[in-house]
């Protein structure tokens, strides 16, 4: 059983020296998975929500590639209406991101609950399925035989009871369409070339098809049953396209039959959040942050106006790292931090404005606690204080920061004691935030910094 003191050690050099190593280490390998579990029937989509896309592998049921008819088109209408979130929520919400390999280790879990204890935090995100696979044991042996071999968080249970003890969010993040296990062990369910061969991105990773129903029911059926242990809020990621770089072949994706990729997205929540709400949690969205100024939809399919009304909330990466120069007309958005985030945020809220979305919970930006290589300033408290500072004066009272070995000892200085909100009115969105700049357009977001760690550019 996990005990997590508000007076355990610090961490030791020695300790977070090997959580990088286990990143470096798990990033070289290249994600060599096996399934695990006994054999199983396939699962199939849910038919009071999804109509399952026809395919033969273990993810549709024996004989369903011989099934008569026309595959089923993926509408943009909801499948179920909308339910709502269980309940109103306007806590400020203000979170580490812990990483599966942090997830996994006892002393590193006993460092960010002090951390929490200590100070305004009060969330941890917490990878329940990366791009390596589950982290936890299901009980779902349907959904186990996906979970990949990069072991699992011991005694789950114990861990939500003590978070919750200490008045701590657990939410659970989902690595959603970039699921290099599934790709491996379900074939069919991939993104292809022209040829019929997989697809594979710059890392020669294989991604599953966005479209594929049967890849949403089996999300889906991993977020419920997180929702179901305790986890308060299912933050889904990678809930995009992969970047159509040009250097690399087209990609083809079945069952598009005229859904644009906005729509797709769209229409993956309307199916996954009424039944996550039914389970009792949130049902929420990580986002590149250039969709909230960038006009229209990226290449890789999101879009603010069709993602924002189906979720609870929103969360765009708004890291000044990744913005290319002249963006907001800033010669280095890396060095500031205030302006690139106050100008993200501000059109955000514009955007919510104008599709009568007032919550001030609704977005909840991720906030850059890392340092690019060869990138200056380096980040520290001080950066963190300015990125703080931008939420607030628009309109915004959350965060989450985003470390990718979860260390956040550099950042504490920039963290108050107690968590009381700072939000301001926000400003009106003026012709220089209302969009990026020209150099800031989907083909930057697709080839932003290629230079950075797959851990950091999310």
């Amino acid at each position: 059983m996990i005990r997590l003191s508000r007076h355990s050690s610090r961490i030791s050099a020695r300790h977070l020296a090997w959580v990088a190593l286990a990143v470096t280490a798990c990033k070289a390998d290249g994600g060599a998975h096996a399934a695990r579990g006994p054999s199983a029937p396939a699962f199939t989509a849910d038919s009071a929500h999804i109509a399952p896309v026809v395919r033969p592998s273990a993810i549709t049921p024996p004989g369903a590639a011989n099934a008569p008819g026309p595959r089923t088109k993926p509408t943009g209408a909801p499948a179920s209406p909308r339910a709502a979130a269980p309940s109103p929520d306007t806590t400020i919400v203000r979170a580490l991101y812990v990483n599966r390999w942090a997830s996994q280790s006892e002393p590193r879990m006993r460092g960010l609950v002090r951390i929490a204890d200590s100070s305004e935090i009060n969330a941890l995100v917490i990878d329940l399925k990366d791009e390596f696979g589950l982290n936890y044991e299901s009980v779902d042996s349907l959904v186990r035989r996906h979970a990949g071999s990069a072991g699992h968080i011991p005694h789950l249970a114990q861990l939500l009871d003590t978070l919750k003890a200490h008045h701590i969010r657990p939410i659970a993040r989902l690595v959603v369409f970039k699921d290099s296990v599934t790709a491996r062990l379900e074939p069919e369910h991939t993104i292809r070339k022209e040829d019929g061969t997989a697809w594979h991105d710059k890392k020669g990773l294989t991604w599953v098809d966005p479209y594929d129903h049967a890849i949403w029911e089996y999300n889906i059926r991993v977020a419920v049953e997180l929702a179901q242990m305790g986890f308060s809020e299912i933050q889904f990621d990678y809930i995009r396209f992969p970047e159509p770089y040009k250097s690399l072949p087209t990609q083809v994706f079945r069952d598009v039959n005229g859904v644009s990729k906005p729509e797709a997205l769209s229409s993956f929540f309307r199916a996954a959040c009424p039944r996550i709400h039914a389970a009792g949690a949130r049902c929420t969205a990580d986002i590149f942050g250039m969709v909230a100024t960038v006009p229209g939809a990226l290449e890789v399919g999101q879009s603010w106006q069709p993602l924002a009304p189906e979720v609870d909330v929103l969360l765009p990466m708004v890291y000044p790292s990744h913005y290319p120069h002249g963006s907001f007309g800033l010669d280095h958005p890396n060095a500031e931090p205030y302006a690139v985030i106050s100008a993200a945020l501000t059109r955000a809220h514009a955007r919510d404005r104008a599709l009568g979305i007032l919550s001030p919970t609704h977005v909840r930006p991720w906030l850059q606690a890392f340092s690019l290589k060869g990138m200056q300033p380096k980040y520290g408290a001080h950066e963190l204080e300015e990125q703080k500072r931008a939420v607030y004066d628009a309109g915004y009272d959350g965060w989450v920061l985003w470390n990718p070995g979860s260390v956040y000892e550099p950042y504490l200085p920039a963290l108050e004691r107690k968590r009381v909100s700072h939000r301001k009115t926000p400003p009106r969105a003026t012709d220089s935030t209302r969009v990026a700049s020209a150099r800031a357009d989907s083909h930057s977001v697709a080839s932003a910094r290629s230079d950075t760690s797959s851990v950091a550019q999310r």
